[in-house]
């Protein structure tokens, strides 16, 4: 999860979010090379006192200048053409979750078990209780198994909301009448805290979302409890 002066992304706990960061990481050193070389070119032409009057046209600077932009677009774009198709890819997920959002709380439904579904709302924060963060703690977590592939389908029944992980490298709309999905795969077990990120009224900020990756045997025994 995030914490204080934390200025980088949250730590990936899932292939989705790893991606992200190493497109990210690549676009950041290209646009660092590109920094450095028109920095330098600035400093030069301030520092030159050669000064060409009659200069009317360079052929080869304006051809250079033309195509290494264009080849620079083209690293750039290749591996963002990618990483959305990744982002798109949905192949044979074992279970859906259907995540519902309201003014101001989070509701869930398991398509593929018999009445399993309920409502999340935020834990009022006490201090009593150190191990629950404030304004992320829910009453109801999601159980999710790790290193399957799960559907994740999101609507809401009155604003727009968005439903978002980043540690997941999963950020879905919300709309009323409209479902969409994404595909989910968490690759380690652990606790990982969003949000709503769609400014959707007064309580925007009060309607967090937890997901708790747990073993395959571990989620069937919930299952067998819950239901």
């Amino acid at each position: 999860m995030a914490t204080w002066s934390n200025i980088n992304f949250q730590n990936s706990a899932s292939p989705l979010m790893e991606q992200i960061i190493f497109f990210h990481d690549h676009t950041l050193i290209i646009l660092m090379m590109i920094t450095i070389l028109v920095s330098y070119l600035m400093l030069n032409l301030f520092l030159t006192k050669y000064i060409n009057r009659f200069l009317l046209e360079g052929q080869m600077i304006e051809l250079i200048w033309t195509i290494i932009p264009a080849v620079t677009l083209i690293f750039i774009a290749l591996p963002s053409l990618r990483l959305l198709y990744l982002l798109d890819e949905l192949n044979n997920p074992l279970i859906t979750l259907k995540s519902i959002g309201h003014q101001w709380y989070w509701s869930y439904e398991y398509s593929d078990f018999n009445n399993i579904e309920f409502d999340s709302y935020m834990i009022k924060y006490n201090k009593e209780i150190p191990e629950n963060f404030r304004l992320l703690e829910v009453d109801n977590r999601i159980s999710l198994p790790m290193n399957n592939q799960i559907r994740i389908m999101v609507t809401a029944t009155d604003v727009i909301h968005s439903w978002t992980i980043p540690s997941l490298g999963v950020k879905i709309d919300a709309n009323p009448g409209r479902l969409n999905q994404m595909s989910l795969f968490i690759n380690r077990p652990g606790i990982f805290f969003g949000q709503c990120s769609e400014i959707c009224g007064a309580n925007h900020s009060f309607m967090p979302i937890v997901v708790e990756s747990i073993s395959i045997k571990n989620f069937i025994n919930w299952i067998n409890n819950y239901s």
